[in-house]
């Protein structure tokens, strides 16, 4: 017991200290005073997760599209906001793309810099409401480990970028980043609209290419900045590094089993039985697809016509939906 209150003892005084190093500009800002506001709505994210689904259960979902045409299209504005300020304010600065330490003077561009990235930082606090409607629309197949991981941990580590690094280095990624959302909710925005506009947004994997190759120019832009011993606190760019290699594993395993997954491949049986037999072109779709062997696939079962010597008898052809 002795030594956890030592650890405790320690962890307040090292935060403390951490606190008289901390950007000065930023701590009368709204829930920038302490963390206990941000991990407050995180936890209350978290805990949404686990009640949500539970009251939904036997509830019909909600429609809510005029809410997601109003949400999506806002949030269009605020990424192309912020995109703007920083490219406009990092630009007026004379940043560097390569290495861009951190000003903590009250000059109108850096504070410009700094109010963008907590502009950044509040909108990924926004961006929980993606998940309460998938909830709310009772879409839980979209509330992955991704999706929850992504939400909760962009939102709770940027309060400590903007606590303490808010500027230099860190316009970057929010910049790239900001840009692409701009694509992404762009896209949901259109998706919302209804079929008549969903049939030609054909362009989706692509965001997913894009936010990978996000994540690759990351990793060379921090691994440059300590290549050339970047002014900037080096525990961050290491730390920025292995959080992006999270985001490259975790968004490649979804771009894999979405476009790159193949397809079931037949029994070897079944394949030696007919030469006619063919793979099944497109897996299932809405739990029910057809093989060309005439066999009928629901979900991961197989129902197979009846053979007889060697000759397949015929049964009549399967019902249309």
């Amino acid at each position: 017991m002795e030594i956890v209150t030592h650890l405790i003892n320690d962890t307040i005084e090292f935060y403390k200290w951490t606190l008289t190093i901390a950007d000065k500009r930023v701590e009368k800002w709204p829930l920038m005073d302490n963390p206990l506001p941000t991990l407050a709505i995180s936890t209350s994210y978290l805990l949404f997760l686990w009640l949500g689904p539970k009251y939904m259960k036997n509830r019909e979902p909600f429609q809510l599209r005029k809410t997601l045409i109003v949400y999506n299209f806002s949030m269009v504005f605020l990424n192309f906001f912020i995109f703007k300020e920083l490219f406009m304010a990092a630009r007026a600065a004379s940043y560097s793309y390569i290495c861009q330490p951190v000003d903590y003077s009250d000059d109108l561009n850096e504070v410009r810099v700094a109010g963008a990235l907590w502009w950044y930082f509040i909108s990924k606090g926004i961006e929980y409401l993606d998940t309460v409607f998938f909830i709310l629309r009772k879409k839980f197949n979209q509330v992955t480990f991704l999706h929850v991981y992504h939400h909760c941990t962009m939102f709770t580590l940027w309060w400590i970028g903007i606590k303490w690094v808010a500027g230099g280095q860190s316009f970057f990624g929010a910049h790239m980043n900001a840009a692409i959302h701009v694509l992404m909710y762009l896209y949901y925005g259109l998706a919302s609209c209804g079929p008549k506009i969903q049939k030609y947004l054909w362009w989706k994997k692509y965001l997913t290419i894009i936010q990978m190759i996000q994540f690759h120019v990351t990793i060379g832009h921090t691994a440059l900045s300590l290549y050339v011993n970047c002014d900037f606190p080096h525990w961050m760019h290491y730390s920025l590094i292995c959080y992006a290699i999270t985001f490259i594993i975790l968004f490649g395993n979804f771009y894999y089993q979405t476009y790159r997954r193949q397809q079931p491949r037949r029994d070897a049986s079944s394949s030696s039985s007919s030469k006619a037999g063919k793979a099944l072109s497109n897996g299932t779709l809405n739990g029910l697809s057809k093989a060309a062997n005439g066999a009928v696939v629901t979900g991961s079962k197989e129902e197979k016509p009846q053979e007889n010597s060697g000759r397949r008898k015929r049964k009549g052809r399967a019902k249309r939906d």
